[in-house]
């Protein structure tokens, strides 16, 4: 692990390019937390349960996805699927500026990776607590246009829940983009309802733990080592924003 190493022992480039392998390294879609374990948010006393199937409320967020699949322009479909392949910090770069990416950033990759771990290891117990059926799967008359499953885990949403830690972490780097980056956060989770894989309420209750998983975070010292690192880098090479 990086953390093993000592920072101030090790040139910045040196360090950079550790970083970069071990991100690449790293299995994808790995579920151990980095900072904050699912024990200390107790996510299932957190969240209600959502919405039994065949319930009024249950049906009218069936309702409501399919308002807005008959609305959606290709401009809007083509953004929620691009969306679709993305849950780490550099979905932002749009706020950010060209630059803000990976490659060029190592550190800050690094730190979403680490955030990206406690999204899946929070989201995964509670999604096979809930056990929650997909809306398409529910209702074969609606016509998602992002990555689909079988399996029965809508609630909460991983994506919307890993946009809005996302979210609250780069506010950590950049607090002046604060108003600007909730927005995209917020556009990101309406994006999942716009591909048709999530109700409503599946993006609410995401919020709702990411928001809690950040308190918690900004209580661990690694997760504010990591901050102070990817902060330097980023103001360091950041480009205008556009």
């Amino acid at each position: 692990m990086l953390a093993q190493f000592n920072r101030k022992a090790m040139p910045m480039h040196l360090f950079a390019a550790l970083a970069a392998i071990v991100l690449a390294a790293a299995p994808a879609g790995a579920a151990d937390a980095s900072f904050v374990v699912p024990e200390r948010v107790q996510g299932m006393r957190m969240l209600a349960a959502p919405a039994a199937a065949g319930s009024a409320v249950a049906a009218r967020e069936l309702a409501e996805l399919h308002q807005i699949e008959a609305a959606r322009t290709p401009g809007q479909v083509a953004r929620a699927m691009a969306d679709d392949k993305d849950e780490s910090v550099f979905l932002f770069r749009d706020v950010i500026g060209a630059n803000f990416n990976a490659q060029a950033l190592p550190l800050t990759a690094l730190l979403s990776a680490h955030v990206g771990h406690d999204e899946s290891a929070n989201t995964d117990q509670l999604k096979q607590g809930y056990a929650r059926v997909r809306p398409y799967n529910a209702d074969k008359s609606l016509q998602p246009v992002c990555k689909t499953k079988k399996k029965d885990d809508s609630y909460p949403s991983g994506h919307a829940t890993a946009g809005y830690l996302q979210a609250l972490t780069l506010i950590e780097l950049v607090p002046e983009k604060r108003d600007a980056i909730l927005a995209r956060a917020d556009d990101y989770a309406h994006n999942r309802l716009v591909c048709g894989v999530h109700y409503r309420s599946d993006i609410e209750a995401a919020r709702l733990v990411a928001y809690s998983v950040h308190a918690l975070m900004r209580q661990n010292a690694q997760f504010q080592a990591e901050v102070a690192a990817a902060k330097a880098e980023l103001h360091g090479s950041r480009a205008p924003a556009p």
